[in-house]
């Protein structure tokens, strides 16, 4: 078993390497039906009820791994039928209600939805309660509690709702496929469409008809990953699958660096437009600012846009940590630019999918980048590169004064202050997760050791300006 933080992350790199493996072998569509039993051999269920309800889900897990609902334009989907065993959500009495004469509870609520027992004990009818919280508020024993399942505590930006069915529910209008859901969710019944088979289909072309190669631009927060591993062995892998050549994202972190600390000297105020979940937060919540994003592409965009400029037949895959990518290709302006996006999650899979044990090869090399470029996969990254970027252009008379924000809730309060005219600063740098790239969706770990990680990959690189890395374009 390879290193992951849970056992749902490990179940769903099960359902992705056995899809790959079929697509390899040209399998599917046929031997669908048959990876639930490959994964539940027996009929004894490892995690439900019964393993008919085991392979039921499981079958829906295989549905997603192969692309999902082609219907629903977001890339985070919900089963269902696995999402059953968290609690009723919602305002509920607890054991401490002590039956008092106040009925404090009773006279604040305007819809009429607390009763009470023989006891004197508080019921909340669920049919007539709005969940506005002023029951709880006007407790005396904090008898009232607001339960939350995993997935609504995680999304901050409010998308999640339980319907009728007792079921998550995705607004696709609010979520910004931060993919917080998906990491959280104890059930993994909240997930990320998978394109490993459009990736598998790439390799496959490049390889049968030689009209072109396809290239793996890889994010810099890999540096944090496959720790069972050497990153050089991992880059050999990738190779050994099938791509032609590999470069790290980071180049093109160099390259935004430079463009985004130009933009925001002539303009006078930016927010970055390097997180995909950020700028959907700004066009979904803010769009009055939009205006005042970065028009410079993100990293993996403006990579990708340089191969093909170079190289119109090359088929570029982005591999990263992030599910909020899955949407971004799906942009006007970056869709001609980057042909498909897989998670490190799913690159694991994809190693064992062909029984590759990476740490068996040999090193090879991943340099085309500067310190400053690879530091963007951690909070304060990008504001760290744009000041270099400042310096290295001499561009003197600009007084750079960055708010940076470590995950979507401090970008909600920057983006409140400055749509009121009162945010002391004149850049914002977004980044949905907490910590960065190094803490996203589709990391295989996460935790805090993954900066030293990153800030120790900067620190290796051979070019150490932007404009050393630029040069080698």
């Amino acid at each position: 078993m390879r290193k992951f933080d849970t056992k749902v992350q490990h179940l769903k790199y099960k359902v992705l390497r056995e899809v790959a493996r079929q697509a390899w072998a040209d399998k599917l569509p046929e031997a669908v039906f048959d990876i639930p039993k490959t994964i539940v051999p027996g009929k004894t269920p490892t995690m439900r009820c019964c393993v008919y309800k085991e392979r039921a889900i499981l079958a829906e897990r295989v549905k997603i791994a192969m692309g999902g609902d082609r219907d629903n334009p977001n890339v985070i989907e919900v089963i269902d039928i696995a999402c059953d065993e968290c609690p009723a959500a919602g305002y509920e009495v607890t054991d401490s209600c002590r039956g008092c004469l106040a009925h404090r509870c009773e006279d604040v609520c305007k819809r009429g939805a607390i009763t009470f027992d023989n006891d004197h004990v508080a019921h909340i009818d669920k049919t007539k309660c709005v969940e506005c919280g002023q029951c709880a508020k006007v407790c005396p024993y904090t008898a009232i509690i607001n339960r939350k399942r995993p997935c609504q505590n995680a999304c901050k930006v409010k998308a999640i709702s339980i319907n009728e069915e007792n079921a998550a529910a995705i607004d696709n209008n609010k979520c910004i496929a931060c993919g917080a859901c998906v990491y959280q969710c104890p059930f993994g019944a909240i997930t990320d469409k998978s394109f490993i088979l459009d990736v598998i289909n790439l390799i496959k072309g490049s390889e049968n008809n030689k009209k072109y190669k396809t290239y793996a631009i890889i994010a810099p927060s890999i540096s944090s990953q496959f720790t069972y591993a050497k990153l050089g062995q991992v880059i050999t892998g990738l190779k050994v699958l099938g791509f032609h050549t590999v470069i790290e994202t980071a180049l093109g972190a160099d390259m935004v660096a430079a463009a985004e600390s130009k933009e925001l000297a002539e303009k006078g105020f930016l927010t970055s437009s390097c997180c995909p979940a950020f700028v959907s937060f700004i066009e979904k919540n803010y769009p009055k600012l939009l205006p005042l994003v970065s028009h410079n592409l993100s990293p993996m965009a403006a990579l990708g846009k340089y191969l093909k400029d170079h190289e119109p037949t090359a088929k570029v895959v982005f591999i990263g940590p992030c599910t909020a990518k899955k949407m971004e290709v799906q942009r006007e302006n970056v869709r001609p630019y980057v042909d498909a996006v897989m998670t490190y999650e799913e690159l694991q899979a994809l190693f064992d999918s062909r029984d590759m044990e990476i740490t068996s090869l040999e090193e090879d090399v991943l340099d085309n980048a500067s310190y400053f470029g690879r530091i963007f996969a951690r909070s304060g990254g990008l504001s760290d590169a744009v000041a270099e970027g400042l310096k290295e252009q001499e561009i003197t008379d600009f007084d750079l004064k960055p708010c940076v924000c470590d995950g979507i809730e401090e970008c909600k309060i920057a983006l409140l202050k400055k749509s009121k005219g009162v945010l002391d600063a004149n850049f914002i740098e977004g980044m949905a997760c907490v910590g960065g790239c190094i803490a996203g969706a589709g990391c295989l770990t996460h935790g805090e050791k993954n900066k030293a990680e990153v800030d120790k990959y900067g620190r290796e690189a051979m070019e150490k300006t932007i404009k050393d890395a630029i040069a080698l374009l």
